[in-house]
């Protein structure tokens, strides 16, 4: 199989063709094949299972889960990498030992690091949403990537019954296979640790409550999305209002939305002592308000940044500084951000999505883009942009993918029923764009993957590029507890290595910031019983040896 798929590559096959050729060559033979042989019994098969609601719902949950499983061999459990990572596996592990903040640490200097407090508590400064779902998992089933991939699965699941208020049976089952291939094995949502599909998920309650007029669901959706993303909401309330839903459902939403508002007060007051500073905004008072949040050239901070914050804010500062007025850097912004909506989207589909738009009559379809827009331009004010940011919309990204599609395959020219046919090769270019970036990493063949280097949309882990799992296998077997001092080299940015679990002094290794001989000393005395280590992270390969008092 690893021989056949290396001949995408021009220079391993006699014919000289290229992954583009080939891809060419099997969308024509499974554009006749579809056409001719298969269409009236797939259409037929999906016609009678798009009927049976709850099963969908399972297949479609456990599909997106058992493809990244197939992928385990080449490509494991993905380990944390990035600091969103880390702080919201802090939040997890917080949250599965039945609590909300963590004492702070009697030496706190050490442990300083991206997006965690470690005054007045040791806490992450993320919303609870993700970190309750990593929690689950990890309780559960013992690893907290495990609540990542049922997230991912109830995502596709959730679309799918979101579809089903929106257009026929046979179209929303259609769309649920759409979002378990686009957001499944390859995505970087279900190959990371900070989140996305919670908050779609969301959004799937509300846009699917909706049509319904369902109170219950339409209020756990607004729940979950204030718990997750506190400042999207803002949006996702705003587009609930547009639609007008009946005073019955919105009372019983607005019912349902006070636990949600009280676990928030909760964490606040667990975390930052005051019940009405999140603790996002906590770390913003501490650490200083980097210029591309405020558009102002100098932040003054409340205290010392890390070097590693201090970069971090100059780089950004001279990326989004103060060279145009702030209109123009939002409407600079909203330009650049555009390709970054092609990660809720197979390129083919941006058709059906054309079409979708041109063929607006009716006001429902006019309320989903004036959502989509309001989604943009709010979350346009942030510096940077992520696709968390908007995954409340997700679900809408795919209704306008289904709709527009649906819409062209009614498209009659001479009484021929050339949409019908327009419409399967945009469904099998979608297909068959998946099964190829698929393929090549479930090959794992390392010539091969040099491919993954033009992948536009996806993203999975492959090797160690930071080197953290040869360091963290080498502090696994030793006995005893560790403790490794992390030095940074003169131009290091961004990649931290100090990150600990919520109970940093029960932890098997405990990492902390190298900060001179005389000051790690302290932290020696506090740690008699462990074996101290020195982490050079930015030697290549990441350097690991005991420490020298």
């Amino acid at each position: 199989m690893p021989q056949l798929l290396r001949s995408f590559l021009p220079l391993h096959n006699p014919i000289g063709f290229s992954a583009t050729d080939f891809v060419e060559l099997v969308l024509t033979l499974g554009i006749v094949l579809f056409t001719w042989l298969w269409r009236p019994r797939v259409a037929t098969l999906v016609e009678n299972l798009a009927q049976r609601t709850w099963l969908c719902m399972l297949l479609l949950a456990a599909l997106p889960v058992a493809l990244r499983l197939a992928l385990q061999a080449h490509n494991p459990i993905p380990t944390p990498a990035v600091s969103d990572d880390f702080s919201y596996l802090l939040l997890a592990d917080t949250l599965r030992h039945i609590r909300l903040a963590n004492p702070a640490h009697p030496l706190p200097q050490f442990f300083e690091t991206f997006f965690v407090l470690q005054e007045p508590t040791y806490s992450s400064i993320f919303p609870l949403g993700q970190g309750l779902v990593l929690a689950l998992g990890w309780i559960v089933f013992g690893h907290p990537w495990a609540g990542v991939a049922v997230s991912i699965g109830a995502l596709s699941a959730m679309c799918y019954w979101m579809l089903l208020a929106w257009v026929p049976a046979e179209w929303a089952l259609l769309g649920g296979l759409l979002t378990a291939l686009q957001f499944g094995p390859l995505n970087q949502w279900m190959n990371s640790y900070w989140g996305g599909a919670v908050s779609a998920v969301a959004g799937c309650l509300v846009f699917g409550a909706l049509p319904r007029h369902d109170g219950v669901l339409l209020g756990l959706g607004l729940a979950l999305q204030l718990l997750t993303r506190p400042f999207e909401s803002i949006f996702l309330f705003l587009s609930v209002l547009l639609f007008r839903p009946r005073l019955r459902a919105s009372i019983t939403a607005a019912v349902i939305l006070i636990p949600a508002l009280g676990l928030i007060l909760l964490q606040n007051r667990a975390v930052t002592g005051s019940w009405t500073t999140l603790p996002y905004m906590a770390s913003r008072y501490q650490y200083g308000v980097p210029t591309t949040f405020t558009f102002q050239p100098n932040p003054v901070p409340h205290r010392p940044m890390t070097r590693e914050q201090e970069l971090d804010y100059e780089i950004q500062s001279k990326v989004h500084g103060p060279e145009t007025d702030s209109f123009g850097r939002f409407v600079y912004r909203l330009y650049e951000r555009l390709p970054f909506y092609r990660f809720f989207l197979f390129p083919a589909l941006l058709i059906p999505v054309l079409v979708y738009v041109a063929a607006i009559r009716d006001s429902r379809s006019a309320w989903v883009v004036i959502t989509i827009l309001m989604f943009a331009l709010g979350t346009n004010v942030y510096p940077y942009f992520y696709t968390h940011y908007i995954a409340a919309i997700t679900c809408l990204f795919i209704l306008m993918s289904v709709a527009g599609l649906l819409t062209l395959s009614q498209f009659v020219v001479r009484r021929k029923p050339v949409g019908r046919d327009a419409a399967t090769i945009v469904v099998i270019l979608c297909f068959t764009h998946f099964l190829f970036w698929y393929g090549i990493h479930l090959s794992g063949d390392e010539t091969l993957l040099t491919a993954t280097d033009y992948e536009a949309g996806d993203a999975i882990n492959y090797g160690d590029p930071d080197g953290r799992i040869a360091i963290n296998h080498q502090l696994a077997a030793q006995p005893g507890g560790q403790l490794v001092f992390v030095r940074y080299g003169a131009g290091h940015t961004f990649r931290e290595w100090v990150h600990d679990a919520a109970d940093i002094d029960a932890s098997h290794t405990v990492w902390a910031r190298d900060l001179g001989a005389l000051e790690n000393e302290k932290l020696l005395r506090y740690y008699p019983q462990r074996t101290a280590w020195l982490l050079e992270p930015d030697a290549k390969p990441p350097r690991l040896v005991r420490y020298q008092r």
